[in-house]
């Protein structure tokens, strides 16, 4: 009989509710020998796995405690040597901000086979679940996605000129971000939307301008967030389903 050949699938698992998982992660899971999943994934994907299914939970939360990426690289190595079909659980999608490159050639150097799957990042479903669109034929003709994690290394001159800005892993560093655009001329009454939690039944959602919303947030803790900056936000309030 020869010898069974392991697989590491890459999955993305979405913005955080289980209902934005695509099909085909929810196939991988529900097959999975080994699952090696993030801290921000929604829990109840975990009961998708087959009893026997040995998880890994690694952490990759800001300010908790986590694996190193080489602890986590080299687990996947080891399990799928071992001949298991790996499932790799990301938030979001695996190729944005999700470390998947280094994986990715620890795998490629040790020749292990791999999948990558996308998923829906909060990148666009945390501004669409705030009813904020992310273009605009007047008001967003173009919109940049950036991690603001090191605010000190991205061009704020050349960042101030695009229409819309999405962050993400900007929570804890609002004030710099909001310093930054200013003191390179974006208006204070630029309005600001930081949508926590996106996509599960506790999201939490704020509005305001360059000149209140480090105020309007003082003291809350924002991760995981979203900060989306430019004139599109404004349009809220015109693109939200009637209440009944």
């Amino acid at each position: 009989m020869s010898e069974q050949i392991g697989k590491v699938y890459l999955v993305g698992a979405g913005p955080g509710d289980i209902a934005y998982l695509t099909l085909r992660g929810q196939e991988l899971l529900t097959q999975a020998e080994v699952l090696v999943y993030d801290a921000l994934v929604d829990t109840r994907l975990l009961q998708l796995m087959p009893e026997a299914c040995r998880q890994f939970n690694v952490g990759k939360r800001g300010g908790r405690p986590s694996s190193s990426q080489a602890k986590i690289n080299q687990l996947l190595v080891e399990q799928c040597q071992q001949g298991k079909q790996v499932v790799r659980l990301k938030s979001g999608d695996p190729f944005i901000f999700g470390r998947a490159s280094s994986e990715i050639q620890a795998l490629i150097a040790t020749n292990c086979p791999f999948e990558v799957v996308p998923g829906i990042s909060s990148v666009l479903a945390a501004p669409l679940l705030a009813s904020i669109p992310l273009s605009d034929p007047v008001l967003s003709k173009c919109f940049a996605v950036l991690s603001a994690h090191q605010p000190s290394e991205l061009d704020w001159e050349g960042l101030v000129r695009i229409d819309t800005l999405v962050i993400l892993m900007g929570g804890r560093n609002l004030d710099e971000i909001v310093r930054c655009l200013r003191r390179h001329g974006r208006s204070q009454k630029t309005p600001v939307a930081v949508i926590r939690d996106c996509g599960r039944p506790q999201q939490q959602i704020w509005i305001g301008t360059l000149a209140s919303i480090v105020e309007q947030t003082n003291g809350v803790s924002l991760s995981p967030a979203v900060i989306v900056i430019g004139e599109v936000v404004g349009l809220r309030d015109y693109l939200q389903s009637p209440e009944f």
